[in-house]
Formats: C-alpha cells, structure tokens, sequence
C-alpha cells in the first residue's frame, strides 16, 4: 500500500508540473463536457474528460498489471 501511495504522490507532482503543456491537448474542454455560466458564477461538469481520463488509466493499470 505504501508503495501504491508513493508511486500516486509521484504522478501528481508530474502531472502538475506538466499542467502547462497538457492544458494545450484540450483537456477540460472536449465535447460533452458541460459548462453552465449564471449571473453569480460558473458550474463546469468535465464529463467527457472524466470518461476519457478514466479510460486511459485503467488501460495502464490493465496493463502494468499483466
């Protein structure tokens, strides 16, 4: 468990230090994702984006895994 938890700390620093150049892939912004902006704010619901994130990671846990 430990390891698991050192492994998921390490990519989130890199994701967050790579957040500059992965924002420019369109990420957060993709059809389906739905954005509703009122008079007192903005809800954004990043569907689509989830679905694919999701996608992907258990593509690469699948796979590690193997």
């Amino acid at each position: 468990m430990a390891r698991f938890l050192v492994i998921l700390g390490l990519v989130l620093v890199a994701a967050g230090l790579l957040w500059p150049w992965l924002s420019r892939l369109g990420l957060g912004h993709l059809p389906g994702d739905i954005t509703i902006s009122g008079e007192y704010g903005t809800l954004y619901i990043p569907v689509t984006t989830s679905i694919l994130i999701s996608v992907v990671l258990s593509l690469a846990l699948w796979l590690t895994s193997r």
